[in-house]
């Protein structure tokens, strides 16, 4: 089979896809034809050796893979039926979708929910999934069309911009920022109906004028502290991500005074509960417009290029990996 094959040599990570033997393959109990997968923020991190994301070499990234089972000892599943796995630390510390088969303990894989296909699965991907996790923590969080407008940070991206499709389609009206103008059509064709500079976002007071119902938070740091000092009474800020750091340089102010919540939100660990009715909401709640908008196609041999990009901010929407 082929794989991209993470190493490390002198400290550097060196990416190449090769060709691997099916046994070196980890243990688990379901084994996976892979047909798609993809690229999203912590598998570019992974890729270019920026984050401490794999600790273990030699590693296959891709933390994410739509495919079909090729042998199963798990009775939940049968070979020739199509399944999907996002998180579950696969891509991290045990071997990813970035590859032509991947072996994977059953509890991870959902079965493909009926109205996808490998390929729309994977150009939801992890990063769509995430999405819909952070509207979900929104929505538990009482906030509703009517209270407000709803900011997301990093829009460009591929959380942000499933966030924003889902937001549109769920009847919110969305401020999205940006930090490249380039984006910006892309990002109303979206659904956005107004877009911010990221400079917007550079400094901050402990506290601001109200401004914004709910927030998705890919970014961290000063762009986090900057939304939550701009919170309503009451609002909801779900924060998924760090493409701007991990710092947050904020006070108690927004949370003691205007009774602001932050909830964190995290897609690698969710129950299997939660996690199925993410992906259900995912297939009736994405309009068919965003398959199209939002995909970039991309070989296996690809990948390490175009992590580069992804690093770079130099892609717009999800980057999904062709693998067969």
């Amino acid at each position: 089979m082929q794989a991209l094959i993470l190493e490390q040599q002198d400290g550097k990570t060196i990416a190449a896809v090769k060709a691997v033997d099916d046994s070196l393959l980890p243990q688990g109990n379901v084994t996976v034809d892979i047909q798609w997968s993809s690229l999203n923020y912590k598998d570019a991190l992974a890729i270019t050796g920026k984050g401490k994301i794999i600790r273990n070499f030699p590693m296959v990234p891709g933390i994410d893979f739509a495919g079909t089972v090729h042998t199963s000892d798990d009775a939940r599943f049968t070979p020739g039926q199509q399944v999907l796995l996002t998180g579950w630390g696969v891509g991290e510390n045990h071997w990813g979708g970035l590859s032509e088969r991947a072996r994977v303990n059953g509890d991870w894989l959902v079965p493909l929910p009926a109205g996808l296909d490998g390929s729309k699965a994977m150009i939801i991907g992890t990063a769509g999934f995430t999405a819909m996790l952070c509207v979900m923590a929104l929505e538990d969080a009482g906030v509703r069309p009517e209270d407000g407008e709803i900011v997301v940070t990093g829009a460009s991206g591929g959380v942000g911009s499933t966030a924003i499709a889902l937001l549109h389609k769920l009847g919110y009206q969305v401020a999205a920022v940006s930090g490249r103008e380039s984006t910006h059509s892309y990002l109303r064709a979206l659904g956005a109906n107004r877009i911010l500079g990221r400079d917007e976002f550079a400094e901050t007071r402990p506290l601001e004028k109200q401004i914004w119902a709910g927030a998705v938070d890919t970014v961290g740091d000063k762009v986090l502290a900057k939304v939550l000092a701009q919170m309503n009474y009451g609002g909801c800020v779900a924060a998924c991500g760090l493409a701007g750091g991990f710092a947050l340089p904020t006070t108690v102010m927004p949370f003691i005074l205007r009774n602001v919540r932050l909830q964190g939100v995290d897609s690698v660990m969710t129950p299997a509960a939660r996690r199925a009715e993410a992906w259900k909401r995912l297939v009736t709640d994405l309009p068919e417009s965003f398959f199209a908008q939002s995909a970039t196609e991309i070989s296996l041999s690809q990948a390490p290029e175009f992590a580069d990009k992804i690093i770079s901010n130099q892609i717009q929407g999800r980057t999904l990996v062709k693998i067969d």
